[in-house]
């Protein structure tokens, strides 16, 4: 009995696994259907079970190296193919072969950037990432799908959406620190604090929807790179 309980315990993070790559086929085909609200709703919902399967492992104490592989190619369906179909779809269509271009590097950035991490990741400190992750790569596509009008599709914000999906690909295989929140250390000081920081944030998506996902994604990715600026200025000093 105790036995088969250990089984159940060993699939159940695996499940929350399969559902984000089911999820992310089905925003896959909601892309290819055209309804791109949905596709972008999807990739988030992808995010949430991401999130628990890894937070189900460690509470069961089931985490394991087949977890961990099974985890990666799970991130490039519903992280790297998802948002590289819904961005090529909704704008990159009508950019040609930079649209095609610009999709398939997210792509394979994206794997580059999981790889890397499944290699480094017992070297590294564990309160940073190096290079953007992908699952924040997904959500500044998704984000930026249900912010930017599809009636501009072709126009000037269509552009500056496609460069900026370009930079943010770049960025997944970079050197550049991100902070990782996976495994913050909270001391009660800072509970306060961090609760009022959380309610505030929650607060401003509930206002302002997609646009503050988009705002709050685009601050994150931002950091590391005006930091990594400042730090390259220090060192010429």
């Amino acid at each position: 009995m105790g036995s088969d309980k250990k089984s159940i315990a060993y699939i159940l993070p695996n499940l929350f696994t399969s559902a984000s790559i089911f999820t992310g086929f089905i925003s896959i085909s909601k892309s290819i259907a055209g309804d791109f609200e949905s596709a972008a709703w999807l990739i988030f919902l992808s995010l949430v079970f991401d999130g628990l399967d890894g937070r189900v492992a460690r509470l069961t104490n089931t985490s394991s190296k087949f977890g961990m592989e099974y985890d990666s190619l799970a991130d490039i369906v519903a992280f790297g193919v998802a948002p590289a179909i819904l961005l090529y779809l909704y704008t990159g269509i009508y950019y040609g072969r930079y649209g095609i271009l610009v999709s398939a590097l997210f792509i394979i950035f994206g794997a580059v950037r999981l790889a890397r991490f499944n290699i480094t990741t017992m070297k590294n400190d564990p309160s940073v990432f190096i290079g953007l992750p992908i699952p924040t790569a997904a959500i500044f596509i998704a984000s930026m799908v249900l912010t930017v009008p599809k009636g501009s599709a072709d126009g000037i914000a269509s552009a500056v959406f496609l460069g900026a999906s370009f930079m943010v690909a770049v960025l997944m295989v970079s050197n550049i620190r991100y902070p990782s929140f996976k495994k913050i250390d909270i001391k009660r000081p800072l509970m306060l604090k961090t609760f009022v920081i959380i309610t505030m944030t929650a607060s401003v998506i509930y206002l302002y929807d997609s646009s503050a996902i988009a705002i709050i994604v685009s601050l994150y990715i931002l950091y590391g790179v005006i930091r990594a600026i400042t730090l390259y200025l220090k060192k010429r000093v």
